[in-house]
């Protein structure tokens, strides 16, 4: 087939970036950094997107769209975000190109087209979007406001990877606005619930909610909410994030509102948002050495089916009967593609779809239709089964939720199996090095400590887990006094 796959074993950066290449999801790009989603990577964002739209207007949220670019100054208006996100913006500086005279076929940049004030492409939309929500509210009357957008963003990374980190992605952003600080709370963790929801029902990926260290937060945020996911090589993986950014962005946008005394106040916010690094977390969670493995929930295609024949009277036979199953499955909201291309050889395909990850397989043969049955493959354990065609529908209705289940409890055993506990410094780095997964330790709550940790050991603290029940210790590092336990982990 051409289409080997390096092992995870072997060399897990590698394998990834075959299953990424070789089962058609994205390609590079002529613009470094940047990548092309081809048509299979983006039907499978599109599901992912259609589910995350329909359960963020079920919570009231309506989208819209702000600009790409943002005046430099109202970039700057928020201190902490500005400087958080400095040394990632593109900033373009001119509107024009001329032809270079002493340079015939080539242009230049034409130095009278200089923009009177600079523009930042957006790496986050909260500049542009409150300094709009100051014209939305005046009264208690205005609010809530619930906004989501779906977008691009630019953040100019040097070192990137497929899905997980490149310079353009995309995105939603939802910046809602609320009259009390208790609202906007409820709403930043409303929305860590929409994504743990996500993630683990939909996804088949679970998911430890918690909230990050101050070092951690999002660069304006009092508080920000996180969902981490671990990988099969036992690195962490922020799969979500949901800030509660109190009135830090209406202080500096003057965003204020009249209360129902009539006295003024500044609004309070919250952001929250997950990306196409979503789709790079479903490879790396549940897909093998043979490609990917995709839940059945949010798969482009479900059920593949391929017809075995020889000659075109076997053919027609197969045709129809296949064409009855098709009409069954689409009537159950299955998405279904029957591949009868002459182009290639029954093995061929049953190796090109167990690389793209289709859920589950059917072939039918000439001796198959004389027995009544088909043969199904499930592509995450590999099994095959004989199946009558009689009620086939039904049974891989259920057979496609089997395997969601099963791909979220396999998913969550090899968790529960790489979060250890430990006291000790040494052991701390040991497990790291040798085990990897989450690492429950005590920490002393300084942002000196933490730095110091990751300095030594690559590891940062991934969350601090929601409902974390409290443990009197010794931080891992300094041996000051600790009151609880977080998770540190190696991430990408």
């Amino acid at each position: 087939m051409g289409k080997e796959i390096t092992s995870r074993e072997q060399d897990y950066n590698q394998w990834y970036n075959d299953l990424v290449i070789k089962g058609n999801l994205a390609d590079y790009s002529a613009v470094r950094g940047c990548m092309v989603i081809k048509p299979y990577g983006f039907a499978l964002w599109e599901n992912m997107r259609d589910v995350l739209d329909k359960m963020f207007k079920d919570t009231g949220h309506q989208n819209a769209y702000f600009p790409l670019f943002v005046p430099k100054s109202l970039f700057e208006a928020e201190e902490k975000n500005a400087e958080g996100f400095a040394k990632e913006c593109a900033v373009v500086t001119h509107y024009r190109l001329k032809a270079d005279p002493d340079n015939k076929g080539k242009l230049i940049v034409d130095p009278e087209a200089k923009l009177e004030e600079e523009l930042v492409v957006r790496p986050t939309s909260e500049a542009i979007i409150w300094s709009t929500y100051k014209g939305w509210i005046q009264s208690y009357r205005d609010l809530p406001i619930l906004v989501n957008q779906w977008a691009n963003v630019v953040r100019w990374e040097m070192r990137t990877r497929l899905f997980l980190r490149t310079a353009e992605f995309l995105w939603q952003e939802g910046h809602t606005a609320h009259a009390t600080a208790v609202e906007a709370i409820a709403e930043t963790r409303q929305m860590l619930d929409v994504y743990a929801d996500f993630a683990e029902n939909w996804m088949a990926l679970p998911v430890i909610k918690g909230v990050k260290s101050p070092n951690e937060r999002f660069a304006g945020a009092e508080d920000t909410y996180c969902i981490e996911a671990m990988m099969q090589d036992g690195k962490a993986l922020q799969a979500g994030t949901s800030h509660f950014l109190g009135q830090n962005f209406a202080k500096a946008f003057d965003v204020k509102f009249s209360d129902k005394e009539n006295k003024l106040d500044y609004v309070w916010a919250t952001s929250w948002g997950v990306s196409t690094r979503l789709i790079g977390a479903l490879v790396m969670a549940h897909s093998d050495d043979d490609g990917l493995i995709l839940p059945p929930r949010i798969a482009p295609v479900q059920v593949v089916i391929v017809p075995i024949y020889k000659g075109e009277e076997q053919k027609a036979l197969l045709d129809a009967t296949v064409s009855g199953i098709v009409t069954q499955l689409k009537a159950l909201g299955i998405s279904v593609k029957y591949d009868d291309s002459d182009n290639a050889r029954p093995g061929w395909k049953f190796a090109e779809y167990e690389l793209k990850g289709v859920p589950v397989r059917m072939a039918v043969g000439a001796r198959d239709l004389e027995n009544k049955v088909v043969e199904i493959a499930r592509r995450d354990t590999k099994e095959k089964t004989s199946v009558p065609i009689e009620g086939i529908a039904e049974y891989i209705k259920t057979l496609l939720e089997d395997i969601q289940l099963a791909m979220y409890n396999k998913a969550k055993q090899f968790r529960e199996t790489h979060i250890s506990q430990t006291d000790s410094w040494d052991e701390f780095l040991q497990l790291l090095d040798t085990k990897g997964g989450f690492v429950s330790a005590h920490w002393d709550g300084t942002a000196e400590t933490e730095d110091k940790i990751k300095e030594l050991s690559k590891a940062t603290i991934r969350c601090i887990p929601l409902d974390n029940p409290l443990e009197d210790g010794k931080c891992i590092l300094s041996g000051k006094p600790s009151t609880q336990r977080v998770l540190f982990a190696r991430a990408y």
